[in-house]
C-alpha cells in the first residue's frame, strides 16, 4: 500500500492531465513514482500504468494501490516488447486533454503537473517538459533540446537551467503533449529495440515542429530521475556497451533525421554522421579521440554505429513515410 493521500480539486480553466507511465519489472521504483504523483498540488485526471502482459509484479502493485490514491489508477497491457508499443497501448486508455509522460524511475516534484498544465495556456504550445535531475550528473546548460541545421542533436535536458525556452525536442522522462496532437503523430512503430527504443522523442517532436507548433522546455518543471536498472540489452546510459542496442539506436536516429531534413541539410547530416559524429555515435574522426580517452570499446562502438547508419539509410530509402499522421497547424495568433 502506498498510503492514503488527501484528494485535491482540479483547478478550473487548467486542462485535464492524464499521466502515462510505462513500466516493466520495477515495482519498487513505480511505487515511489506513484507516491510522488499522489502528492501533487494539482491532481491528475488519472494515471495509466502500462506493463507487459506477463509482468505480474507491476500488475499486482497497480491492483493493490489503486484504492489508496487520490486519482483513478488503471493498468494497460501489451504483449509486445519495446516502449513504443507500451505507450501506444497507454495512450489509447488516456482521457485527458493533455497526456504527461514519465518513466517509472522518476519522482515528479509536487508542482510537476501544475507547471506542465500551465504551459498549455498558450494555444500554440503542443508540448512542454523540463529537467530530470540525475544523481551523478550536475551542472547547468543553456542549450537544451536543439537540433542543429545538419542534424546534430543537443540534449542536455538533465542539465538545463534558466528561463523557459522553445526547443526542438523534449525528453520522455519529463514531458507532456496535447492529446489530439499526440494521437495525430503517434509513436513511431518503425523504431528498433526491445526496451527503450532510443530517439522515440525525436520521432514525435520533429513532426510537431515542422507543422509550426511550439515545444517549451522549462527547468522549473522538474522530476528526480533515479536511473533504475533496465531489464533489457540497452544499457547505453548505464555505462555498459553492447553492439546490438548501439546499432538499433543509431538506426532510429538516422531514420528520423532523414525524415526531418531536406536537401543540402540531409546531405550534410550523412557526411557529418559518417565522418565525424559524436562520442556516443562516433564517425571515423572520433576514433582517435575515443582511443586516447581510454574507451576500450571504441572500435566496436564505431562499427556498430556505422552499421546503424547503414540500416537507417536503407530503411528510410525503402519507406519514405515522413510524418505518420496529418498534424493540424497551430491556431493563428490573434492580431
Amino acid at each position: 500500500m502506498l498510503g492514503v493521500a488527501e484528494p485535491r480539486v482540479h483547478t478550473e480553466g487548467v486542462p485535464t492531465v492524464s499521466v502515462l507511465v510505462p513500466s516493466w519489472r520495477r515495482p519498487d521504483a513505480l511505487a515511489r513514482c506513484l507516491r510522488a504523483l499522489a502528492a501533487q498540488t494539482c491532481t491528475p485526471l488519472e494515471v495509466v500504468v502500462v506493463a507487459r502482459a506477463d509482468d505480474t509484479p507491476t500488475a499486482h502493485l497497480v491492483e493493490t494501490s489503486s484504492a489508496s490514491l487520490p486519482f483513478p489508477l488503471r493498468l494497460a497491457t501489451t504483449n509486445c516488447t519495446g516502449v513504443v508499443a507500451a505507450m501506444t497501448a497507454g495512450l489509447a486508455a488516456c482521457r485527458g486533454e493533455v497526456v504527461a509522460l514519465t518513466d517509472d524511475d522518476t519522482e515528479p516534484r509536487p508542482d510537476w503537473i501544475e507547471c506542465l498544465a500551465a504551459a498549455f495556456a498558450d494555444a500554440g504550445v503542443a508540448g512542454a517538459g523540463g529537467r530530470d535531475w540525475q544523481p551523478l550528473e550536475r551542472g547547468d546548460r543553456d542549450i537544451v533540446g536543439r537540433v542543429q541545421w545538419f542534424g546534430r542533436v543537443v540534449g542536455n535536458h538533465h542539465l538545463g537551467a534558466g528561463p523557459a525556452r522553445d526547443v526542438d525536442v523534449l525528453k520522455g522522462a519529463n514531458c507532456a503533449f496535447r492529446a489530439g496532437l499526440l494521437r495525430a503523430v503517434g509513436f513511431d512503430e518503425r523504431l528498433r529495440g526491445s526496451g527503450a527504443q532510443m530517439f522515440w522523442e525525436l520521432a514525435l517532436c520533429l513532426p510537431l515542429r515542422r507543422a509550426g507548433w511550439r515545444l517549451v522546455y522549462d527547468p522549473a518543471i522538474a522530476v528526480e530521475h533515479h536511473i533504475a536498472p533496465r531489464h533489457d540489452d540497452d544499457q547505453r546510459h548505464r555505462g555498459v556497451f553492447a553492439a546490438a542496442p548501439q546499432a538499433e539506436a543509431v538506426h532510429n536516429e538516422t531514420l528520423v533525421m532523414l525524415d526531418h531534413l531536406t536537401g543540402a541539410a540531409r546531405i550534410a547530416f550523412v557526411c557529418w554522421a559518417v565522418l565525424l559524429g559524436t562520442r556516443s555515435e562516433p564517425g571515423l574522426g572520433q576514433l582517435p579521440r575515443l582511443a586516447l580517452a581510454g574507451d576500450r570499446h571504441a572500435l566496436q562502438r564505431w562499427r556498430a554505429t556505422l552499421l546503424g547508419r547503414d540500416q537507417g539509410w536503407r530503411h528510410w530509402c525503402a519507406d519514405r513515410r515522413g510524418v505518420r499522421g496529418v498534424v493540424p497547424p497551430p491556431p493563428a495568433a490573434p492580431r
